[in-house]
């Protein structure tokens, strides 16, 4: 924001963007009042000299998954709606300190379960490219937020892909960071081993400022790693060859769009051109990564929303004369929509006494066997590059019939979750059909400094 733009003039100007595209239904609640009041505070703060903070009037939009005390948090839920948050997600306190104003909350698929933003309690996001088609999930809200200029930067939350796949369909930059580098803390959770708060902009230096600030330790969340944060907003240029893999399976894979594929081959031959020595490496997991993940996040979803129940908060069946387990079924029921009780059964049985073993003990091999493998690769390569997702955005309506190929759709993006590494997806190519698509790149664990050096530079080419 140069120094003709004051903070109120900023929010004036998002709140009339918000207004004229309600029709994509990116926010689900504008805290209109609140950031107006807030950005001529700042400007007054400035008027009087005071050192700015790093985020100084950075108008932020949060995902409806994310705790901001005093205002509304439903994971885009029935079983929630209503529901105010009593204490500030750790993420959300760190943005405050440095002076960003959160214009509202956005549209996610319920609980942050799905890839197409179709299953929430609020209606779908549109794609603002072509509103025919599904802005990606579970983050498509915030996606969309900065993809049609109705905030700066955006939070999401991903699980198996959920801030990477719709900032492809989107066409712009989204960043999952290693496991416990951002505080869970105030972030409803899905699955706890997998869920991690991302970031969405439209380029390198904010999504790096924003995570800076975001990243550390915090004594309310015991998973959050206590490694020391680097100065991601420095973005050292650092211009030596990177050696960089990619799974052969993958960029081959019968899935992948076939205009994706050569146009990963190219991207691919590119980088060589540019002095990195890229390799093709084996990679034999490839057909075991989603079945693992949706074991896993299953399991983990069935025990994380047992918590609702329609008894110490949010929706409940109002009948008095039924027993307690009819009060139970019916309050989770009615509560929850399809695609959450499709996943609370799956990882219900899986986790059942006479399947445990066959299911969540071997899908827990296979994720330490993918953590070994992984670390291996990086003992040799800086870098894994693969495509983010196997097709661009697809129509509304185009595989919510079948939610077994709207699971396989994810298989490019849960490898990351399952192994915990940082990974973020480059907005770089637009298909034929006018859809953007990018590419994924993905470092060892903590590595975000190099990734985001290495985002940087695929930015600027």
């Amino acid at each position: 924001m140069n120094n003709s733009t004051t903070c109120l003039q900023a929010v004036e100007f998002y709140l009339q963007q918000i207004e004229a595209k309600r029709n994509l239904n990116a926010y689900v609640d504008v805290y209109a009042e609140e950031a107006l009041q807030k950005a001529k505070e700042l400007d007054e703060k400035r008027r009087s000299g005071e050192p700015l903070k790093k985020l100084h009037g950075v108008v932020i939009g949060i995902k409806d998954v994310i705790c901001y005390k005093g205002h509304e948090v439903t994971a885009a839920s029935h079983i929630l709606e209503g529901f105010t948050a009593t204490y500030n997600a750790t993420a959300v306190e760190r943005l405050l300190a440095e002076d960003a104003i959160i214009i509202g909350s956005l549209n996610c698929d319920e609980f942050a379960m799905g890839s197409s933003n179709e299953n929430s309690f609020y209606g779908a996001t549109l794609n603002a490219i072509d509103e025919s088609r599904v802005p990606g999930g579970s983050s498509g809200g915030s996606a969309v937020a900065v993809q049609a200029d109705l905030c700066m930067v955006s939070l999401g939350s991903d699980t198996g892909g959920s801030v990477r796949q719709p900032a492809d369909f989107c066409g712009i930059v989204g960043l999952k960071p290693t496991y416990g580098r951002i505080s869970r803390y105030g972030l409803i959770a899905y699955a706890s081993s997998f869920d991690q708060i991302g970031i969405f902009a439209k380029n390198i230096p904010d999504i790096a400022l924003t995570l800076e600030i975001m990243a550390g330790a915090d004594d309310f969340d015991s998973t959050v790693s206590l490694e020391k944060v680097e100065s991601y907003s420095s973005l050292v240029q650092d211009s030596k060859p990177l050696r960089i893999a990619y799974f052969k399976d993958a960029i081959d894979h019968p899935s992948l769009d076939e205009e994706m594929e050569n146009a990963m081959k190219s991207y691919l031959n590119g980088l060589s051109e540019k002095g990195h020595l890229v390799t093709g490496i084996d990679f034999d997991f490839l057909e075991y990564i989603v079945p693992a993940y949706y074991v896993l996040t299953t399991a983990e979803a069935s025990s994380n929303l047992s918590r609702f129940d329609g008894v110490r908060y949010g929706y409940r069946v109002n009948d008095e004369n039924i027993d307690l387990t009819s009060f139970y079924s019916q309050s989770r029921s009615q509560g929850f929509g399809k695609e959450v009780k499709r996943r609370i059964m799956l990882g219900t049985f899986v986790l059942s006494a006479g399947y445990f073993d066959a299911y969540f003990t071997q899908a827990q091999k296979v994720r330490k066997q993918l953590y070994d493998q992984t670390q291996l690769i990086f003992r040799d390569f800086d870098v894994i590059i693969l495509p983010t997702v196997p097709s661009p955005a697809f129509k509304f309506g185009e595989k919510s019939g079948d939610p077994t190929a709207m699971y396989l759709a994810d298989i490019y993006t849960v490898y990351a979750n399952l192994v915990g590494i940082p990974a973020i997806s480059l907005p770089v190519f637009t298909h034929s059909n006018g859809m953007p698509f990018g590419v994924q790149a993905m470092t060892n664990q903590f590595c975000e400094l190099s990734l985001l050096q290495f985002s940087h530079q695929v930015m600027q080419q």
